[in-house]
């Protein structure tokens, strides 16, 4: 006979120690954020100025030793090798919430993992639809584009808007982020990688293993993994496998458990230390070499009139909201899970919106996808700034709507009274057990539909 599944709360308020580290991370994206946005907007504007080919001669301007195979265009760089530690960073977070956050629970991890899947899965299957009856077969090659949320972008938006959302939601938001980034580095390495080498992919997995027993063997010296981390990354991009790859392999090879004496793991240190350059360095300086679309004969209307575009506009606008809320829905349906009292649907699916925000990885399988084709290149792009556009204003007006309970939320989330760095929620939950009554958190409005767990019976 089986056992029911037991009913449990999802969007829960997370354990003091990934409260702080949730925070920590979510800073630095949130900066890493506004950067994105400055060296985009300054792409944007100079690739249409009257020193437009200026932009784009150094764009392909080319540099690196040819002898080995890297002799590539800054923006080339940009894509293959600040990007890879773009990914890096996301491997390590990744690993981290397997270990430590949402994931490491199979309970909690039910519902963020199949949010991320079906907000991967329904834009992917619009994008396909639309293209596959109104467009041409090679349009078909950017069926992944929609797939991707830059948590980044997203973070400036919360930054300017959002600022009290709950930290159970920022947490949903970031795991689904992570997830999504796992998702679009295997769809790269699977779809969009070309001119398989095996003696260089050989190469590059046993330096993987070379990484992986070091890691067992607690070494900490940088003068030996930065040696080895460079010749990981050649190896795999002379394999024809796209170069990020090695930033993700190695992240989640990386040790994420703490020795006695230890104050943090590998993979938190790293992750601590590469975040600001990520966030504040590569990400922003791939936005600015990725971004820059030339509008000067087109305008910015015709590009979006093509079936790619439109693609991409409902499988970001439409497809990520609908595919991560009903996903998350039906889980909670299925596992009769309820939801955290202080949060609604209409807060989840403000979340869904904003991971329809899919700026920088979209952008990455954009050039993928289109190499060497600047019409469909070009247009895709566009659609790709526009529903971001589009997702991060439609997020904006719902979470402006809940900003009143937000802040109520926060008031007893964030109350410190004692003045100890510890919010007294966490300091209630620990009493609770001798007898003393914790603070309730608002709960949503009354207008939400009901959590599963109040249908179910």
């Amino acid at each position: 006979m089986s056992t029911a599944m037991q009913p449990h709360e999802i969007f829960e308020r997370p354990p003091l120690t990934e409260r702080l580290w949730l925070i920590r991370a979510l800073r630095g994206e949130t900066i890493g954020g506004i950067l994105l946005l400055i060296g985009a907007i300054i792409a944007i504007l100079w690739a249409n100025s009257p020193w437009g080919d200026a932009y784009f001669a150094l764009a392909n301007y080319q540099i690196g030793p040819a002898a080995i195979g890297l002799n590539l265009s800054l923006a080339t760089w940009a894509a293959d090798g600040l990007l890879a530690v773009f990914f890096f960073v996301a491997g390590l977070e990744l690993k981290h919430e397997f270990m430590h956050g949402t994931l490491s629970k199979p309970a909690q991890a039910a519902v963020p993992i199949a949010a991320a899947i079906g907000g991967m899965a329904l834009p992917a299957i619009i994008f396909t639809v639309i293209v596959a009856r109104t467009g041409e077969s090679g349009d078909l090659a950017g069926w992944a584009i929609p797939m991707a949320t830059d948590i980044a972008f997203a973070l400036a938006v919360l930054a300017v808007v959002g600022r009290k959302l709950p930290i159970a939601l920022r947490a949903f938001l970031l795991t689904l982020a992570v997830v999504d980034d796992l998702g679009a580095i295997t769809i790269i390495a699977l779809f969009y990688s070309h001119g398989f080498s095996l003696p260089y992919f050989t190469v590059a997995v046993v330096l993987l293993g070379v990484y992986a027993v070091l890691q067992r063997w607690r070494v900490r010296s940088p003068f030996i993994y930065i040696p080895l981390a460079l010749v990981i990354w050649w190896a795999t991009h002379e394999s024809g496998i796209h170069a990020t790859v090695a930033g993700v392999a190695m992240a989640l090879l990386t040790r994420a458990s703490t020795d006695p004496g230890e104050a943090e793991s590998p993979a938190d240190r790293l992750q601590r230390m590469i975040l600001p350059i990520s966030a504040g360095l590569c990400v922003p300086l791939f936005a600015f070499f990725a971004a820059g679309v030339d509008l000067r004969s087109t305008g910015l209307l015709e590009p979006l009139t093509s079936p790619i575009a439109i693609g991409i506009l409902l499988g970001l606008v439409v497809g990520k909201p609908l595919g991560v809320v009903g996903t998350s829905w039906i889980m909670a349906r299925f596992t009769r899970a309820s939801l955290n009292p202080s949060i609604g649907w209409r807060d989840v699916l403000a979340v869904g919106l904003l991971a329809g925000i899919g700026f920088t990885v979209a952008l990455l399988i954009t050039e993928l996808a289109y190499e060497g084709d600047l019409l469909r290149l070009d247009g895709a792009k566009v659609a790709v700034f526009t529903a971001s556009v589009l997702s991060a204003i439609l997020a904006s007006f719902m979470l402006i709507g809940r900003n009143r309970h937000y802040r109520q939320v926060a008031a007893i989330e964030d109350a410190d009274e004692d003045q100890d760095g510890v919010p007294d929620v966490y300091q209630h939950q620990d009493s609770a057990a001798t007898g003393v009554e914790s603070t309730s958190a608002p709960t949503a409005d009354a207008g939400d539909p009901p959590s599963s767990s109040e249908t179910t019976h």
